[in-house]
């Protein structure tokens, strides 16, 4: 007999018990096999499919991708409260005592309280406990603390904006674009001469300094949108997005003229190429 309580409605506790049920010996014979490796993706996942019911500003969506997201979460727990390292309660109790620590000007008394009433001044406090609580003496050790696996557009600003608070990062917006500006103009003059030599040279040596060069230009950019206060990650989407739809567009012209994209001269390509982009801008 099954012990568990239909209801309906469920709560917090409903789901951290279904998750011990679907690990048990009598469970699902998927669920009681996994490990925080084989359930990694899925993490990640999830964590994209909020975002996008953020971006999608549904309300029914987002609180589906949430819940989903939560799965995961008491997912992990339990693999790791079956070996009695924590569980739950544990991973609350964590949270809700760095939030508590981080904020010392809503939580702190008498000499623990921090004034701060601009959110500049809350997120100064928070770095400066942040770097006391994980011990990190130097700003070398909070670039590096930025989680590696994390998108490179994403990691790039966030190494950008910690680097800042050293006063290390170029912080003016057109000295930052005139750095990249040279950065393409290098780029520019390499595949020139490259494509101008006879001997072309290791094609191995051009394509790794060619990919150091466009590196560099592409962190100016995580650089430069953080001097912006820009999402690089949401104005590189929002751009995507764009070329997707310009693309259809340009795609159903031909296709209502009766031909079609594998059948055209590169030439013609070229010119569709250029209208592709033109149809992002207007």
């Amino acid at each position: 007999m099954l012990d568990f309580e239909f209801k309906n409605r469920y709560g917090i506790n409903d789901l951290l018990k279904i998750m011990k049920i679907l690990r048990s010996e009598n469970g699902c014979p998927w669920d009681k096999v996994q490990t925080h490796e084989s359930i990694r993706t899925d993490l990640i996942e999830e964590c994209y499919e909020v975002c996008e019911g953020i971006d999608k500003n549904d309300p029914e969506i987002l609180k589906e991708e949430l819940g989903d997201m939560l799965l995961q979460i008491v997912f992990h727990t339990e693999i790791e409260a079956e070996q009695k390292n924590f569980d739950f309660d544990d991973v609350c109790n964590d949270i809700c005592q760095k939030l508590i620590y981080r904020h010392p000007h809503v939580f702190g008394e008498g000499e623990k309280k921090i004034k701060a009433d601009t959110e500049d001044e809350v997120l100064k406090n928070w770095d400066a406990l942040k770097k006391e609580s994980k011990k990190q003496n130097t700003y070398t050790e909070t670039l590096e603390s930025v989680p590696k696996t994390l998108p490179a557009l994403l990691r790039g600003e966030k190494v950008c904006k910690r680097a800042a608070r050293a006063g290390l990062p170029i912080n003016n917006a057109e000295d930052c674009i005139k750095k990249i500006q040279e950065q393409l103009g290098e780029l520019g003059r390499r595949i020139s001469l490259h494509n101008n030599t006879e001997d072309k040279g290791e094609v191995s040596e051009d394509f790794a300094q060619n990919q150091q060069i466009l590196g560099e230009i592409l962190f100016g950019f995580c650089n430069l949108n953080r001097i912006l206060k820009n999402d690089g990650e949401k104005a590189l989407t929002y751009s995507i997005n764009r070329f997707i739809m310009a693309f259809r567009a340009v795609e159903n012209d031909i296709i209502t003229q009766g031909g079609s994209l594998d059948k055209l001269s590169n030439d013609e390509l070229d010119r569709l190429a250029y209208k592709v982009i033109s149809g992002m801008q207007s």
